[in-house]
């Protein structure tokens, strides 16, 4: 009668020898310890990364990767009411997406508002298409001429409009500008190293955003003869101040040719 073949494993673990399975090192372990200090350091090397450069520039800005002047204006309209007051009652904004901030104004009691866009409205929707056949927003090239009367406008408000300006068009653009203002202008723009525009969004405006330092606006205005309004740039703090409000970009306020 032949005998059953003898498993190996069985007569080594029955002869106070080892098992095949605890040959091996059973699955190790991470450390609770060292999880916690691996997500630290992941953090850090994060915040260190946003953080790096400039102290000034925004967290969300550097997320995401482009700065939105029209959209900072947005968050600025309240504060700006306050600062200036009854200045604010006739506004013309320049800049992209001017509907949206034209649309905002208007519902603000005691304050009329227009708007121009430099570029196109191919993309608008129905209400920013009503607004145009209203009269209230218009398509221009702001290198030219403006056709609204001196003084015409309380105030003028920019946002990303100069952006994409060069000095050479910026000398004829900006006293254009403050010609149809009668208390002032206001100008939203980055701070340098901000991106505002997309690489799909260049044939729109043409050439990239450049967003230069507070020193260069400070150098440009005194060249071409507008003076920095710090009264009005006060009052534009305090209130900040008040409402929580903190920008996220320049903000440049200018009194008016008289």
């Amino acid at each position: 009668m032949s005998r059953r073949p003898v498993n190996p494993t069985r007569r080594l673990v029955g002869n106070g020898g080892f098992s095949l399975a605890g040959a091996f090192p059973p699955k190790t372990r991470s450390s609770p310890l060292l999880s916690l200090t691996l997500v630290l350091l992941g953090a850090f090397l994060l915040l260190g990364y946003l953080y790096s450069g400039s102290g000034r520039k925004e967290v969300v800005s550097r997320i995401e990767g482009e700065f939105s002047g029209t959209l900072e204006l947005q968050r600025a309209i309240a504060t700006l009411k306050k600062a200036y007051g009854d200045g604010m009652r006739k506004v013309l904004h320049v800049g992209p997406e001017t509907c949206s901030i034209v649309s905002k104004l208007l519902k603000e009691e005691d304050t009329e508002a227009w708007g121009v866009e430099p570029y196109d409205l191919e993309d608008a929707d129905a209400s920013c298409k009503s607004l145009v056949r209203k009269g209230f927003v218009r398509v221009a090239d702001i290198k030219f001429p403006l056709p609204y009367r001196s003084k015409s406008f309380s105030l003028v408000v920019l946002s990303d409009a100069l952006d994409y300006l060069s000095p050479k068009y910026l000398n004829k653009t900006l006293p254009e500008l403050a010609r149809v203002a009668a208390d002032g202008m206001v100008i939203f723009t980055g701070y340098p190293g901000q991106q505002r525009a997309r690489v799909t969004e260049l044939s729109k405006f043409g050439r990239p955003a450049k967003m230069r330092s507070q020193s260069w606006w400070v150098r440009f205005f005194v060249q071409i003869g507008l003076e920095l309004n710090e009264a009005a740039a006060k009052k534009f703090e305090q209130a900040a101040a008040k409402g929580s409000y903190k920008p996220s970009c320049q903000v440049f306020h200018l009194k008016s040719f008289h």
